[in-house]
């Protein structure tokens, strides 16, 4: 199986998330499935792709050339394929994909998961979303999800769902019941 990984790709960030990121990479590969993700260096990017290489998973990179003018462009996948844009990345990245996981991250990870989501809603697709709210990360996302459902903004009857767990061990554990 195919899973994508969304996250963030910043050097700032706690340690606790790169260990939580290595942790995920290698539960992948340990599982037999292949990492998708953007295959840019640094952050969690770095942590999920480098769990996974650790173990010689198999580890596929999509990226665009406005991240590879950055010199930002990751060594660590088997296969790297370069494209124009951001949104070509995207697509890419959710054809490739069987399931998605989302950690921690910023406009870019939102961006690619609510893709994913409002692909989802109108039937383009059925795959799995994984959003880990570790450490309540997600907190005010999710409590925005449910003003959204209160003002009818969301139909009560969700064509499409995000699957939320607290932390890398449960995501793993849905991984695998996938």
């Amino acid at each position: 199986m195919n899973i994508a990984v969304f996250c963030s790709s910043s050097n700032h960030i706690n340690i606790k998330f790169l260990q939580a990121g290595f942790r995920l990479g290698v539960a992948i590969a340990q599982s037999g499935h292949t990492l998708v993700y953007g295959g840019a260096t640094g952050g969690l990017m770095d942590s999920v792709s480098e769990g996974a290489f650790s173990i010689n998973g198999k580890v596929i990179g999509i990226i665009s050339q406005a991240i590879i003018r950055m010199n930002r462009e990751s060594l660590l996948p088997v296969k790297l394929i370069k494209v124009e844009t951001l949104n070509e990345r995207k697509s890419l990245m959710n054809n490739f994909a069987d399931a998605f996981v989302v950690l921690p991250g910023s406009y870019g990870t939102l961006d690619e998961m609510l893709n994913v989501v409002a692909s989802g809603i109108v039937g383009e697709h059925s795959k799995p979303l994984i959003l880990v709210n570790m450490d309540g990360f997600y907190n005010y996302f999710l409590q925005q999800i449910e003003l959204m459902r209160r003002e009818l903004f969301i139909p009560s009857q969700e064509r499409y769902k995000i699957s939320v767990v607290q932390d890398i061990e449960q995501c793993i554990e849905m991984i695998n019941s996938l």
